[in-house]
């Protein structure tokens, strides 16, 4: 049995608790014991069937759409955003070896100017953006291969 004290008109009541069973409760109160029928209310429920998702869309030859391009064999390692921004200034070009500490693009973020560093040894492979654009964390900026 559950106990609970309540506090009624300055009156303390001692509850107790018992079995349910269809719909009547057995409730003791101050000692003295009850049999207390329950109201049974039944609730409707509402089933909500959520929508299946389509299927991708195919070609005439039942090919994706939207197919992920393959990665060339060697294609380098990507210099990605490290935060948004826009890109300001790109000090090398497409065939420039550079070294890991040298400076490959400036980003202004937050009004703030951030030399983006090539991260490794080798050649610039794929510059993928320009001056004046507007990038995300994640871009990709260029590629060094």
């Amino acid at each position: 049995m559950k106990e609970y004290k309540y506090k009624i008109n300055g009156n303390n009541y001692t509850v107790a608790v018992g079995d349910i069973e269809d719909g009547l409760a057995q409730v003791e109160v101050n000692g003295v014991p009850y049999k207390v029928e329950l109201e049974n209310k039944a609730t409707a429920v509402k089933t909500v069937s959520a929508p299946r998702p389509a299927a991708a869309p195919r070609t005439a030859t039942g090919e994706k759409v939207v197919a992920r391009p393959a990665a060339a064999a060697g294609a380098g390692t990507p210099v990605k955003a490290p935060l948004p921004g826009v890109v300001l200034n790109i000090p090398v070009a497409v065939g420039d070896t550079v070294k890991a500490s040298d400076t490959v693009l400036v980003l202004e973020a937050m009004k703030m100017e951030n030399a983006i560093h090539a991260g490794r040894d080798g050649r610039i492979a794929s510059i993928d953006v320009k001056n004046g654009d507007s990038v995300l964390e994640g871009t990709v900026l260029l590629t060094i291969a």
